[in-house]
């Protein structure tokens, strides 16, 4: 017998998780929309049915970012619920893609953080030198989540594939869907002969690079590519941005891509299952994310806090394809204006109250140790 795909329609709550976790979260869908880029308001709505998170506000300033569109749904959230309970504090946050974040971050002069899907380079911090004096830019995690690997095949709702096989999938080597290859993995299913669209990320991606790193770390004989920013297998076809890839997959038979949970979740989309080599595939959800983030070390010098993942894990319940989105700012050097603010937002963000927020928008909350670490960090930033 063949087992089912859970309802992702369910709240899932981490590990160690409280009812209390899930009543305090979302009470009202309502949304905001970020700032454009000249810092001007566009259609802000900031109340709410729900109530106001216990921040320790900053009592004014404006905060600006741009970056990672892996974590643009949670900064979302975080800049209702901050703004709110904050009201003489502006958060803009500008998704456009994490390479962006940081070439803009580098560049100096009008964000306060970047995002980023994939920590900063030595060449990276070399360059922050100019844009934080007297200091250098760090990366600090602050969301995590499982890279979904959605699919759109008629009357194919459950989908297992293994790393061999989505590396050969992604570089164009296995190119219809009943292969013997992903029959093998899924014996019983009715898989159509059709073509695979698999579509990348056509900009320059933490998201991709996470993939890229997946891919190789869990099989280096098909993938021997290195973990870049940039789409490194062969064929295919492009799309901007997590939003950009989700449609393209959702509007063509036979496509399958990549992205955060969270756009899956939206566009009702089927995802596929790993088969790690535990006893059951892995369904991508917030529980198995942070299973598989748990086992993540530290790398980082310093205060930077920079993750290593284990994508060879066969762990029961890990899911192998994660990324941790990173803030970049400065450890010194930052702008006096700017700074009250921008610790106070990110210290809620790290904190406990805006953690635990993060699995009703399908993404996996830091560990708790990692956590403690980023908060630690934040309250040094000068």
């Amino acid at each position: 017998m063949r087992h089912r795909r859970k309802d992702r329609r369910g709240v899932l709550l981490p590990v160690g998780a409280t009812a209390a976790a899930a009543a305090v979260a979302l009470a009202g869908a309502l949304l905001i929309s970020m700032k454009s880029e000249d810092g001007t308001d566009a259609d802000r709505n900031t109340s709410s049915a729900g109530p106001v998170a216990r921040i320790d506000c900053a009592k004014q300033g404006k905060v600006p970012g741009s970056g990672s569109t892996a974590q643009q749904n949670a900064m979302k959230r975080w800049i209702k619920e901050y703004e709110q309970a904050c009201p003489g504090v502006r958060i803009a946050y500008n998704p456009l893609g994490s390479g962006a974040g940081v070439n803009q971050f580098l560049r100096g002069g009008f964000k306060a953080f970047g995002g980023t899907d994939g920590a900063l380079t030595p060449v990276d911090v070399e360059r922050s030198r100019e844009v934080c004096p007297g200091g250098r830019a760090i990366d600090l995690p602050m969301v995590g989540g499982p890279i979904a690997i959605g699919y759109n095949l008629p009357d194919v709702d459950d989908l297992v594939l293994d790393a061999p096989t989505l590396a050969k999938i992604f570089d164009s080597r296995i190119t219809r869907w009943n292969d013997p290859a992903i029959q093998k993995l899924n014996p019983g299913v009715v898989l159509p002969e059709l073509p695979i669209q698999a579509v990348h990320r056509s900009d320059n991606s933490g998201t991709t690079q996470n993939l890229n790193a997946y891919l190789a770390g869990a099989a280096p004989a098909q993938w021997p590519y290195p973990a870049e920013k940039s789409w490194q297998g062969k064929g295919g076809s492009s799309a901007d941005g997590s939003d950009g890839v989700v449609s393209e997959v959702a509007s063509t038979s036979g496509a399958i891509g990549y992205f955060e949970l969270s756009f899956a979740t939206a566009r009702k989309m089927d995802t596929v299952r790993i088969d790690t080599g535990a006893a059951e595939p892995v369904e991508a959800s917030t529980t198995t994310a942070s299973a598989g983030i748990a086992a993540a070390e530290v790398i980082g010098k310093g205060k930077d806090l920079t993750l290593k993942f284990d994508y060879g894990t066969s762990a029961e319940g890990a899911y192998p394809i994660v990324l941790v989105t990173y803030e970049i700012v400065c450890d010194r050097g930052n702008d006096k204006e700017v700074l009250p603010a921008l610790k106070s937002f990110l210290a809620y963000t790290a904190s406990e109250e805006g953690q635990k927020i993060l699995p009703e928008i399908h993404y996996a909350p830091l560990p708790e140790n990692v956590a403690e670490q980023v908060r630690e960090v934040v309250a040094t930033l000068s």
